[in-house]
């Protein structure tokens, strides 16, 4: 059972409580050993920390991931398997500064199966769903005073992988737009 810190230094963890966090656990149906190693080479700051594997043959194949530990992005993940399908109701988010590094994702998350979705969305050849976000995004579509969120969000509902520049051009039509009318 996890303990409820009430302590007065609640937000303080040592390493050995940081265990006790709560943590994303992923159940891939097959395949979970490839996935991780997949995501962990291309998400920077990102490691394995253990992978288990069924040593005998029973209800989980011999070879078979049973229990993993691995970080994305400093981020602590747990995943096993096979046991059940993703569904788009759980998802990985990914902020992305620039759109090399969105295209760079994009097509490693896409290859060998993966595929497009709309509005930044992609499912790997696993079938978990992903999010290839710029992180301009957020203030683009919830600020409109100093831009267009609404030319940016109907931008942003044409594509599939996210262009940076695009949505930039949509969200910057507003003062376009203003400059012309005076």
């Amino acid at each position: 059972m996890a303990r409820v810190d009430t302590s007065p230094n609640k937000g303080t963890r040592t390493e050995n409580e940081t265990a006790r966090k709560v943590t994303p656990f992923i159940t891939f149906k097959d395949g979970a050993e490839e996935a991780i190693k997949l995501y962990t080479s291309v998400i920077p700051n990102s490691r394995i920390v253990s992978i288990m594997k069924s040593d005998t043959e029973g209800p989980i194949a011999k070879g078979k991931v049973l229990h993993a530990r691995f970080e994305l992005d400093g981020q602590p993940f747990m995943a096993g398997g096979p046991t059940f399908s993703f569904s788009e109701g759980f998802s990985m988010f990914v902020n992305c500064e620039t759109q090399q590094e969105i295209d760079y994702l994009w097509d490693k998350l896409t290859a060998g199966g993966g595929e497009p979705g709309p509005c930044g969305w992609l499912k790997d050849r696993w079938g978990l769903s992903w999010q290839i976000v710029p992180s301009a995004l957020g203030q683009m579509i919830s600020d409109p005073q100093h831009g267009n969120s609404q030319k940016t969000i109907e931008a942003m509902l044409k594509m599939g992988k996210l262009d940076i520049k695009k949505l930039q051009d949509a969200y910057a039509q507003r003062e376009e737009v203003s400059a012309k009318g005076r």
